[in-house]
């Protein structure tokens, strides 16, 4: 299922960044990891010192992909509203869930400090990430200055997060795409210049 160019540890990492999103840690063997990647035991073995060292590094490269990619739309062109819903409405695979969200319902990332750290680290990222924008919005005069930065970013986190659990659990799209039409629309009422621009529009 890998590229023939793709090296053994490369191979080795893709299966596990598969497998950790389909199955969790517990439910990510070695054999499992072997079998997907098309490779020996020897080899895994060789390239990482065990399923543990094998887990991080498949958690790090994917937190660091989750972040190019919400980076790519939130340093992208337009207001700063227009990011953020760049960003919600942004094409993703909702029925499978988030790859790094997935891993903090997982019981055994989140026991050990030094799997949990990539995930801590790329959601504090995104919210920071998230709340300069809306400061900036505010600095622009686009955004209410009553508006929380780090509260609004915090919402937009949760309601991702969450549409993709109601998705999962409805086996329909319906949900998270609901609960990213309201949080748009909370943000165009807190917008001033969505606002004034709506009112001139009215005879």
């Amino acid at each position: 299922m890998y590229s023939d160019l793709m090296s053994t540890p490369e191979r080795l990492i893709e299966a596990t960044r598969e497998l950790l999103w389909e199955r969790g840690y517990v439910g990510t063997s070695p054999k499992a990891i072997q079998q997907q990647a098309g490779a020996g035991q020897g080899s895994m073995y060789h390239h990482f010192a065990g399923k543990p060292d094998l887990a991080l590094a498949a958690i790090r490269r994917t937190a660091e992909e989750m972040r190019a990619t919400a980076e790519g739309v939130l340093g992208g062109p337009g207001s700063p509203y227009e990011r953020v819903e760049a960003y919600l409405r942004r094409e993703r695979d909702v029925l499978r869930g988030c790859p790094i969200g997935r891993l903090t319902m997982d019981p055994d990332i989140i026991a050990s400090e030094a799997l949990r750290a990539p995930v801590d680290e790329t959601l504090d990222w995104l919210r920071e990430r998230l709340a300069g924008l809306v400061e900036e919005g505010q600095e622009r005069g686009e955004f209410a200055p009553s508006l929380d930065g780090e509260e609004i970013a915090a919402t937009i986190v949760a309601t991702v997060q969450g549409g993709y659990v109601l998705a999962r659990a409805s086996g329909s799209t319906a949900a998270f795409d609901a609960g990213v039409r309201g949080l748009l629309s909370l943000l165009a009422l807190n917008s001033p210049a969505r606002t004034d621009a709506w009112s001139r529009s009215q005879p």
